[in-house]
């Protein structure tokens, strides 16, 4: 079952914290009474109520598990499809829920997480929204409320390697994630809160220096560059917004921004979301900072023509004006006005499609 995003015409879907809830819940309900719920329905916040078919169940002596196929609804999420599966066991008298990781449910090895170093990657909000379920059926069902959940995802450690987690310290396999058990479509919200993670990451871990790359090529220069470690680089994406506010409220010394010209020169007109679909490349933004650095009036009217940001940059290259230059300082402008004063040394490298360092600032 899905819902519909409001005011988008996609539907919504649901977390894997969702799914490992409802298993959990179908599974300790077995346990307790023999038979699985089927569909199971959990409550999540917002007074949402969603039911879920189970795809797998398996009923033994002192054991139960229980299987729900993600749906993440219109959102391209990588565990779209990914079977989440619970096992249930009786715990020890008083110990509450245990949780374990189950085969394609990482490991946290790194501080810096809302995890401790060795717990399994089930987040804060699925392990409450799990206690809860479980404490419920315990109540229904007369059971003490003593169980050990150990959470699996299928082909799991594969698709973990899609992920943040390796970067962040997470090894094994995928996180149990979500607040609300919901995915919006498009949202990003996973992707925003790696970048979180990350710079978590880097902080407990002492770096001083990250680097904020839009991709892969960005990341090899910043490393050629500065010798980063791979947990201080930031898999910034186009959300350059989500890294900078993060880093007002968490500042470490010093932020490389490094990215293809394009990217960085609709930084460099205030954009914090650089996706293509949600701003563009002003060429009469760039066609106005060559002319105020005393571009001729044919530069000037053919970057104010250009079809891309790299034949903008490569017109200014063959007449000797650093386009790359101008770019670099404005979005380390931009920058620096959403840190608002934090105390974080800024420098920006704007990179062409090969990787050649064009400007710096």
């Amino acid at each position: 079952m899905t819902t519909a995003a409001e005011g988008t015409g996609l539907r919504s879907g649901w977390t894997t914290g969702a799914c490992a809830t409802a298993a959990t819940t179908a599974a300790y309900t077995a346990l307790l009474t023999g038979e699985f719920p089927d569909p199971v329905t959990i409550d999540l916040p917002h007074d949402r109520h969603p039911s879920f078919a189970l795809a797998t169940e398996l009923l033994e002596d002192c054991a139960a598990t229980a299987g729900v196929v993600k749906d993440a609804g219109d959102d391209p999420d990588v565990t779209h499809g990914a079977l989440v599966s619970v096992r249930v066991t009786p715990g020890d008298p008083g110990s509450g829920v245990t949780f374990r990781a189950g085969p394609g449910v990482g490991t946290v090895t790194k501080p810096g997480l809302p995890l401790e170093v060795g717990e399994p990657a089930i987040n804060p909000m699925p392990r409450q929204f799990i206690r809860e379920h479980v404490a419920a059926v315990a109540a229904r069902h007369g059971g003490t409320g003593d169980v050990v959940v150990e959470v699996s995802v299928e082909h799991g450690e594969e698709l973990a390697r899609r992920t943040w987690n390796p970067r962040l310290g997470i090894l094994g396999g995928l996180s149990i994630l979500g607040t609300t058990g919901v995915v919006v479509p498009y949202s990003c919200s996973a992707w925003i809160d790696s970048i979180r993670r990350g710079i978590d990451v880097a902080r407990a871990a002492g770096y001083a220096h990250v680097a904020a790359c839009t991709g892969s090529t960005s990341e090899r220069v910043a490393v050629e560059t500065y010798g980063l470690p791979e947990d201080a680089l930031l898999d910034m994406g186009d959300f350059a917004g989500a890294v900078l506010k993060y880093l007002r409220r968490h500042p470490v010394d010093r932020l490389t921004v490094a990215g293809g010209i394009g990217k960085l020169a609709k930084l460099a007109d205030g954009h914090l979301d650089l996706h293509s679909g949600r701003s563009q490349v002003s060429f009469g933004s760039l066609a106005d900072r060559v002319r105020d650095a005393g571009g001729a009036p044919e530069l000037v009217a053919g970057v104010r023509g250009a079809n891309t940001a790299l034949d903008a940059l490569r017109q200014c290259e063959a007449a000797g004006l650093p386009l790359g230059d101008l770019v670099a300082t404005a979005a380390r402008e931009t920058a620096l006005g959403v840190l608002r004063g934090a105390p974080v040394t800024v420098d920006v490298i704007v990179i062409d499609r090969a990787g050649v360092v064009v400007g710096r600032a």
